[in-house]
C-alpha cells in the first residue's frame, strides 16, 4: 500500500462518519511530516453552513494544528474532487500538495481555468477512485 493510499483511507473512514450522520459522504484528512494533523467530513446539514465541506473543517483544523495560516508543506487527502470553493481556500492557504479520489465533473474546481489552485500547488488525482465514488453513488442512490 503506498503512503496516498493509506491517507486516502483515513479519508475515506472520514466520509464514512459523514454517510452516518446523513450528510454527503466526503471526507478529508491533511498530513505534514507524515504525521495526520487535521481530519474532516462534510457538516453541512449539521451546522446549517453551506460552507462546511470536509476540506474547509480540516483546512481550519490544520491551521489551528500548526498555528499558522500556511499549508505549503502539507498535503490534503479527499475522497471527491474539491469545489471551487474550497480549491480557493486551498489557494489562500498555499497548499503544497492535493491528493484526491473520484473526478467531480459536475461541480469540482477542474472545471475552471485557469486553474483555483495556489500555482505551487501539486495534484495527484484517482487515488482509491472506486472506493471514493461508490461511497457517493451509494449515498445519493440510497436518496432516490
Amino acid at each position: 500500500m503506498t503512503a496516498d493510499e493509506k491517507y486516502m483511507k483515513e479519508a475515506i473512514l472520514q466520509a464514512k462518519a459523514a454517510a452516518e450522520e446523513d450528510e454527503v459522504p466526503v471526507g478529508a484528512v491533511i498530513v505534514c511530516g507524515n504525521r495526520v494533523i487535521a481530519k474532516g467530513y462534510n457538516m453541512s446539514e449539521r451546522l446549517h453552513d453551506p460552507t462546511a465541506h470536509a476540506e474547509m473543517i480540516a483546512i481550519t483544523a490544520a491551521t489551528e494544528a500548526l498555528g499558522g495560516k500556511y499549508l505549503n508543506d502539507c498535503t490534503l487527502y479527499v475522497t471527491v474532487e474539491p469545489c471551487p470553493m474550497c480549491a480557493a481556500a486551498m489557494n489562500w492557504a498555499q497548499l503544497g500538495h492535493l491528493v484526491y479520489g473520484a473526478a467531480d465533473p459536475k461541480r469540482g474546481y477542474s472545471l475552471f481555468s485557469p486553474s483555483l489552485l495556489h500555482p505551487k500547488t501539486k495534484v495527484t488525482s484517482g487515488v482509491l477512485t472506486e472506493e471514493c465514488s461508490g461511497l457517493i453513488s451509494g449515498f445519493f442512490n440510497s436518496k432516490r
